[in-house]
């Protein structure tokens, strides 16, 4: 289709969609929509976020369009996600920060949304992240409207004023208005308000329909729009000490004594093995966000979630009297209980003596990214880079 013929046309949807028009009579396109405005400072009900205090917990979902053009994109917040995670608890260390993904295509694909619900496990968020590719697409417009319904509806959001909720809608065209049975974006954003959620728009690329119809979503979520290269413009920044906090990750990955179900000590695995594989900048992200826990409970994790039992042990949370051996792997399962105390506490130890070097070498790296990004020309700003700023902008 003439993509200036389907321009048009999703105009005019949009101001159907946004006043609730219908198609009779004359329509005329719309103007390009106003700056979006600073996302109000309010928690759900208009309470104002300056007496609410600081967050007890961000809640972040990423609703990423999935199809053959945003594979740089794709690829780059899966190099940032940790970076990004991190930033945050620069920003709040005490807050509990969870995050969601929607990945969206189109009808016709291998999927039209693929939720991940909001969870603090950001090990398994990246590990979602991390199974995503590329693919599908075929004409212009996305499934956009279905992926924006799914994250406010569906998605597990915390009520109450302690909660900053966010989504960041990422993606390079614009939703198709022609769907029947799908929810206008303009209807999924007013539940949206309802519950308090700022929703953010970046635009991967110029096309100018998406422009219009991020613009519009931008303003009716209370958010702020943004353009970005069409491959994300990720910046990764490698620093002297990242070798080093990779291989103190590795060391620590053997102080984790995974227990529970067969199924949950299997993830535990899986997110140690993903962090002695990802890329050393990435896990020196991973490690600092582990470091900066505001509570010596957190920042006693080697992996987010569920499933360590000398984690838990130093949280207060287990007690080895009275612990089910058959949740133990195999080789533990035989120990006698005064044993088993003095592996927990051998692990314990060495964590300990581990995470103190660690906190040194991340305070060491904060230092070096900054100094770099000081050296950055103005404009380079990427997915991450803004992603960030927006944050610390609107999470008060």
């Amino acid at each position: 289709m003439n993509r200036l013929i389907l321009a048009a046309g999703l105009a005019t949807a949009i101001v159907v969609a946004v006043t609730g028009g219908s198609f009779g009579g004359e329509q005329t396109a719309p103007a390009a929509p106003k700056p979006a405005a600073t996302a109000p400072q309010t928690g759900a009900g208009g309470t104002s976020l300056s007496d609410i205090g600081a967050p007890k917990r961000i809640e972040i979902a990423f609703v990423l369009d999935t199809t053959g053009s945003m594979s740089g994109l794709i690829d780059g917040a899966k190099r940032r996600i940790w970076g990004i995670a991190d930033a945050v608890r620069k920003l709040h260390p005490d807050a509990e920060i969870r995050i969601g993904l929607v990945g969206y295509r189109d009808r016709g694909d291998l999927y039209v949304t693929d939720a991940t619900d909001l969870s603090a496990d950001i090990g398994a968020i990246y590990g979602k992240l991390l199974e995503y590719r590329a693919q599908g697409g075929g004409d212009w417009p996305e499934s956009v409207n279905e992926a924006l319904s799914v994250a406010v509806g569906k998605l597990g959001w915390t009520a109450g004023t302690d909660t900053r909720r966010l989504i960041f809608l990422v993606g390079d065209a614009p939703p198709h208005m022609d769907y029947e049975q799908d929810v206008p974006f303009s209807d999924t954003l007013k539940i949206a308000e309802g519950k308090g959620i700022v929703v953010d728009a970046l635009q991967c690329g110029k096309a100018a329909d998406t422009e219009l119809a991020w613009k519009t979503i931008s303003q009716l979520g209370h958010g702020r729009y943004a353009q970005i290269p069409q491959e994300g413009g990720v910046v990764q920044i490698s620093t002297p000490w990242d070798e080093q906090i990779l291989k103190i990750q590795i060391e620590l990955n053997h102080t984790i004594i995974p227990y529970g179900s067969i199924h949950r000590q299997s993830e535990v695995k899986a997110k140690a093995a993903m962090a002695a594989a990802a890329p050393a900048p990435a896990a020196s992200d991973m490690a600092s966000y582990n470091v900066r826990a505001g509570s010596a409970a957190e920042r006693a994790k080697v992996v987010t979630g569920e499933g360590d039992l000398v984690a838990d042990a130093i949280a207060g949370k287990v007690d080895a009297d009275k612990l089910d051996r058959s949740q133990l792997p195999e080789e533990y399962r035989k120990l006698s209980t005064a044993d088993l105390k003095a592996e927990i506490e051998k692990q314990r130890a060495a964590r300990g003596r581990l995470q103190s070097s660690l906190g040194e070498l991340v305070l060491k790296r904060d230092a070096a990214v900054a100094a770099k990004r000081a050296e950055m020309p103005a404009g380079t700003d990427g997915f991450d880079a803004v992603v960030e700023e927006m944050i610390t902008s609107q999470v008060k």
